[in-house]
């Protein structure tokens, strides 16, 4: 795979919902670190997402916050 996106992370798919038109992904990275991407139902199908697979959630953002207590 090559993408552009340098913010690239593999995981375990822990959860699949879909919905009328949008699916849910959990990505388990690991270290208690899980992501949630909202992704279409037909790109489910085509990339054959099932949970216990492996994926990689790509983070591509034009703003990224930073906070702290």
């Amino acid at each position: 795979m090559k993408i552009s996106a340098r913010n690239r992370f593999k995981g375990k798919i822990v959860d699949v919902v879909k919905g009328a038109t949008t699916a849910h992904v959990r990505i388990d990275l690991g270290g208690g670190a899980v992501v949630t991407a909202s992704i279409t139902n037909e790109a489910v199908d085509e990339l054959g997402l099932k949970v216990g697979g492996d994926a990689y959630a790509v983070i591509k953002a034009s703003d990224v916050m930073v906070a702290i207590d």
